[in-house]
């Protein structure tokens, strides 16, 4: 599907776990974090932003600012490693352990033009979404399960900063994307849903079945 990048965030709380390291606790034998890695192994680069003791080589490591100011604050970190000329970014929690590479190329042909090159054009299609993500059975929108235009992040991240006096910290991913054009996409490929998120012991215990 050409050429994106990715940005995995890792630095949530888990105040309902208890605070641990969420994002390396194992789910079929290996960390979330890097199951999420993995799904988005033909991404370049890959950006972890959080806490890493250890990470697959190549990926690049950073750090929201402040330390848990939430995932728009994390988004602004993740962004600013991206490649010159990179206009095309999977932006994703890390405790998706369910993902996979196709659920990402899913997601990035609703964001190629008509035709399907197989890369994004320097010059965003004004008739082409801003991004795409899942939605859950329900239509709740998945948004960090989904692939957006860095140049559509970046203005977002921009008009954020300027209403909140320059601080991103706290501000919610519904306020960062809430001037985007979006595509929602219902999964419809075989196997257990790649938005799934583990919020919970219980949604780990559950991740753990499907990924059996």
């Amino acid at each position: 599907m050409g050429t994106y990048a990715a940005v995995v965030l890792a630095g949530g709380a888990a105040r309902r776990m208890g605070g641990v390291d969420k994002p390396a606790l194992p789910v079929g034998g290996r960390p979330m974090r890097d199951r999420v890695l993995a799904a988005v192994a033909d991404a370049a680069p890959r950006v972890l932003v959080g806490p890493a003791d250890a990470v697959p080589d190549g990926v690049r490591v950073t750090r929201e600012d402040p330390p848990g100011g939430g995932p728009v604050a994390a988004t602004a970190a993740g962004l600013a490693l991206l490649d010159s000329g990179t206009t095309l970014v999977a932006l994703l929690a890390a405790d998706l352990p369910l993902l996979t590479r196709a659920a990402i190329g899913e997601l990035l042909t609703h964001l190629a033009p008509a035709g399907g090159t197989s890369a994004p054009a320097q010059e965003p299609d004004a008739s082409l979404p801003d991004g795409a993500c899942f939605v859950d059975a329900e239509g709740r929108r998945q948004s960090l399960c989904g692939v957006w235009r860095v140049a559509a992040l970046r203005a977002g991240l921009d008009r954020l900063a300027a209403e909140r006096g320059g601080t991103l910290a706290g501000a919610p991913v519904r306020a960062l994307l809430a001037d985007l054009v979006i595509r929602e996409v219902p999964w419809s490929g075989e196997g257990p849903p790649p938005w799934f998120d583990c919020d919970t012991d219980e949604d780990v215990r559950r991740a753990e079945e499907w990924a059996r």
